[in-house]
């Protein structure tokens, strides 16, 4: 018996979007095998790693405990969006390569699009913000130092572009 699909709209990285799909389907899912967005990465599949973190309608989510049907009509935005494939790196990718904010890289999507919420929220951010603004995001390989420099790096640069 076939599983009755659903018809999907939304907007991915400024793009109106539509699908038919599965109501178990996961955003995450429908972003990379749909979508063919292979930036989200899916790490523990239940939420906890941020590996999976997407903005929604502005917002830092995990699209692996989000339902695609549940983004009906928002605004999704990946890691893709952050700049064009063609182009420069955005403020925080250059802060993540120059403060060597990365090592495997598979946490480091998750990273970029958690801390674009954070420095949308405190775009001069304390170390304590920035730790806890990125709690929930799980990296095996750096111990977060230089991360959290990234993060200080990056809001120094949008700061010193907008003057």
């Amino acid at each position: 018996m076939a599983i009755e699909k659903h018809k999907l709209r939304l907007t991915v990285n400024g793009r109106g979007r539509e699908a038919e799909v599965e109501p178990r389907t996961l955003l995450v899912d429908f972003l990379r095998q749909d979508l063919r967005l292979t930036g989200t990465h899916v790490g523990c599949a239940h939420g906890s790693c941020g590996a999976c973190t997407v903005m929604i309608d502005g917002r830092a989510g995990r699209s692996c405990t989000t339902l695609a049907l549940q983004a009906e009509g928002a605004d999704v935005r990946t890691v893709e969006s952050l700049a064009d494939a063609e182009g420069p790196l955005n403020p925080l990718q250059q802060a993540f390569h120059e403060c060597h904010a990365l090592q495997c890289g598979y946490c480091t999507p998750g990273f970029l699009m958690a801390a674009t919420q954070l420095l949308r929220d405190h775009p001069d951010p304390t170390d304590a913000q920035i730790r806890a603004g990125l709690a929930g995001n799980l990296c095996r390989c750096t111990g977060y130092v230089n991360i959290v420099r990234a993060v200080k790096l990056a809001a120094q640069k949008i700061r010193q572009a907008r003057a």
